[in-house]
């Protein structure tokens, strides 16, 4: 499929490989660049195999700039990236994708965007902005979620968050290191090492590359966050164990004496005066209960209980 980059993109059935036209933008799955790359004339021999692709990056050629793609997908970032490839020079940029992810991206533009002063370099910008236009909507979204997650824990309501904070910290971790690599494609494009960009147009490259590394520090925030909510949860199954075991001392403090009367007068030797006695038995009692009031008394002073 190919637009030539006027106004807004504007569609047609043949192109211009010489780049006469006008600046051009072609959607190619790669079976048809295999086909049809040599038309280009940008001097380069890209047997793609889009399944091999693991990085967004950019390479300078001697006369075109090649790079790829890798994009999470954004409803599930665990799942498998998005991939694809592109060439560019200065009469235009070549997409090879199999997915259908530019032709979804290119509609959204041709649906959203009209240029005033038209440019390879204001349609690549447009095209980057619509990979991470809703990041910041997922970050907000992911800083709620811990929010809530963090408010449970307080609150004692939270059971085991440790699967869920974990995903959460991968996800956020493999968002950061696609907003890096989307940095340095920004970078290398802002270099303009073979001139192919109008001067005066390297800006949209540096803006999206602001954008970028705001995302990318915000990503960070968060992965710090869901580090703190895991050890907020760990200190509270420390809080509530110690707690436990300052009980359990307490029971075991209050009968350590019981224990000891007990062990005293089950010892039954015959001559032990107070087995004769007749309030022998309602006389261990009171102290006993004695015991035990005294030792709530001083334990509640203490805030202990």
């Amino acid at each position: 499929m190919y637009y030539y980059i006027k106004n807004t993109l504007e569609k047609t059935k043949k192109l211009d490989f010489k780049g006469k036209s006008g600046q051009f933008v072609a959607v190619l799955t790669s079976a048809e660049w295999l086909e049809n790359r040599d038309k280009f004339d940008m001097g380069i021999e890209m047997d793609i195999d889009l399944s091999a692709i693991h990085s967004t990056k950019a390479e300078v050629n001697y006369d075109s700039l090649t790079g790829t793609f890798s994009i999470p997908n954004r409803e599930n970032i665990s799942a498998l990236n998005i991939n694809f490839a592109f060439a560019l020079d200065e009469k235009g940029i070549v997409f090879i994708d199999d997915s259908g992810y530019v032709d979804d991206t290119i509609s959204n533009i041709i649906n959203s965007k009209r240029w005033t002063i038209p440019s390879l370099e204001r349609f690549i910008y447009d095209f980057l902005e619509q990979i991470v236009s809703r990041d910041r909507i997922i970050l907000e979204r992911v800083d709620k979620e811990l929010d809530t997650v963090e408010s449970n824990i307080l609150d004692g309501e939270e059971k085991d968050p440790s699967q869920r904070v974990s995903r959460i910290r991968s996800d956020l971790r493999d968002l950061r290191t696609h907003y890096e690599q989307l940095i340095d494609l920004g970078e290398e494009l802002e270099e303009n090492e073979n001139n192919f960009f109008n001067e005066d147009n390297i800006r949209y490259f540096r803006l999206f590359t602001q954008r970028v590394s705001r995302l990318r520090d915000m990503t960070a925030s968060l992965r710090d966050f869901s580090i703190q909510i895991r050890d907020l949860y760990q200190s509270q199954l420390d809080i509530k164990q110690n707690r436990i075991m300052a009980l359990l001392t307490i029971i075991t403090s209050i009968f350590m004496p019981l224990t000891l009367i007990a062990g005293w007068y089950g010892m039954n030797f015959r001559y032990m005066p107070e087995l004769e006695y007749k309030w022998a038995y309602p006389a261990v009692i009171a102290v006993s209960i004695l015991i035990v009031i005294v030792s709530l008394i001083f334990f509640k002073k203490k805030k202990w209980l």
